[in-house]
C-alpha cells in the first residue's frame, strides 16, 4: 500500500541537516546517530525475515518428508503382505509334496534298497528346503508385524495431530467471533491454520502500530492458543503491489511487512504466555497475494499456526 508522508523521525533528521549550520555540532551528532539506529534496526528486523523465511520452508520440508516416508511405508507393508501370502502357498505346496514323498517311501520300503535310499536323500532334500522356507517365513511375518505396528503407530499420531488442530481452530474461531465481517477470516489448510487479518483490522494507513481494534484481536488470538505446547507460530506480513514513496521510513514493501509482522509478535506476545522459541515473525511483501485484482485483501497478517512434527518426523526417520 502507498504509503503518503514520511515518518517523523525522518522529517526530523531532515531538519536538522537542514539547519546544521545554526544547530550546535552535538545535537547535530545526536540526530545523525539516532537515524544510524533506526536503519540498523530495520536491516535487523529484515534479518529476522530471511530466517523466518527459512524455518518455514524447513517446518514444511519437515511434514512434506514425514508423510512422504508414512507413504513410502505403507506401499512396502502392502508390498511384504503379498510376498507373505505367496510364501504361505509356497509352503502348502511343499507340504504337499512332502506327503506324496512320504507316501512314495511307504510304497518302496518293500522294493529295492537303492531306491529307498534314493528316496530319503529326496526326502531330506524336501525337509531341509522346508526348514528353510520355515525360517524366512518367520522373519518375513515378524517384520510384516513390526512395520504393520509403526505404520499404524504413525497413523494414529497424524489422526491425532489433525484431531486437535480441529479442536483449535474451533477454540479460535470462537475466540475471534466478534471480529467476523471485519476483515478476519480462520481457515485450516494442509494440516495448518491460517488466521487472516487485513490492514484495516489492524494498522492506519501507512502506520505500522497496530490500533485498538486490531490490538483487541490479537489479544484474544494470544489467550486462545498461549496454551498449545506443540505449536509452531508463523507471523507473515503482506503488502498490495504499490511502491512505497520516497522519503517514508521503510526502504520497500519487504521491509514494510516485516516491521508489520514484528508489531504483531510483540502483542501477542506481550499478552499471553506463548514460548518466544515457538514464534516467528517474516515479510513477503507482495508476492504472496490472494487476490491480484483486490489491493485491500492482499494488505494482511496471516498467523499460520502448524502443529510441531519433529516428533513424528524422528517416529518415521528410526
Amino acid at each position: 500500500m502507498p504509503i503518503n508522508r514520511p515518518s517523523v523521525p525522518l522529517l526530523l533528521l531532515a531538519l536538522v541537516a537542514l539547519s546544521a549550520a545554526c544547530v550546535p555540532a552535538r545535537k547535530y551528532e545526536e540526530a545523525r546517530k539516532s537515524a544510524d539506529d533506526m536503519r540498523a534496526a530495520q536491516e535487523s528486523a529484515l534479518a529476522q525475515a530471511e530466517q523466518a523465511k527459512a524455518e518455514a520452508t524447513e517446518l514444511k520440508a519437515q511434514r512434506d518428508a514425514a508423510e512422504k516416508m508414512a507413504a513410502q511405508l505403507a506401499a512396502d507393508t502392502a508390498r511384504m503382505g503379498v510376498e507373505h501370502r505367496s510364501a504361505m502357498r509356497q509352503q502348502d505346496r511343499l507340504n504337499q509334496l512332502n506327503n506324496e514323498l512320504l507316501d512314495k517311501y511307504t510304497k518302496l520300503m518293500e522294493g529295492d534298497r537303492s531306491e529307498n535310499r534314493k528316496l530319503l536323500t529326496d526326502l531330506e532334500t524336501v525337509r531341509l528346503r522346508l526348514m528353510a522356507k520355515e525360517d524366512s517365513l518367520d522373519q518375513l511375518g515378524a517384520s510384516l508385524a513390526d512395520r504393520e505396528a509403526r505404520l499404524a503407530e504413525l497413523q494414529a499420531e497424524l489422526a491425532k495431530k489433525d484431531q486437535a488442530m480441529r479442536a483449535l481452530k474451533d477454540r479460535v474461531s470462537k475466540a475471534l467471533t466478534a471480529f467476523e465481517g471485519k476483515g478476519l477470516t480462520v481457515e485450516q489448510r494442509g494440516g495448518r491454520i491460517h488466521v487472516s487479518l487485513e490492514n484495516k483490522l489492524l494498522f492506519p494507513s501507512g502506520s505500522t502500530v497496530v490500533d485498538q481494534q486490531g490490538r483487541d484481536a490479537l489479544v484474544k488470538l494470544a489467550k486462545a492458543i498461549e496454551n498449545e505446547k506443540d505449536l509452531n507460530i508463523l507471523v507473515e506480513g503482506h503488502t498490495d503491489t504499490d511502491k512505497v514513496l520516497p522519503g517514508s521510513p521503510y526502504k520497500d514493501n519487504w521491509d514494510l511487512s516485516v516491521m508489520r509482522a514484528t508489531s504483531v509478535v510483540r502483542i501477542l506476545q506481550e499478552n499471553s504466555r506463548l514460548d518466544p522459541t515457538h514464534v516467528t515473525a517474516g515479510g513477503r511483501g507482495e508476492f504472496v497475494p490472494v487476490d491480484k485484482a483486490d489491493k485491500a485483501r492482499n494488505r494482511r497478517i496471516e498467523v499460520i499456526l502448524s502443529p510441531d512434527l519433529s516428533g513424528l518426523y524422528e517416529l518415521v526417520k528410526d
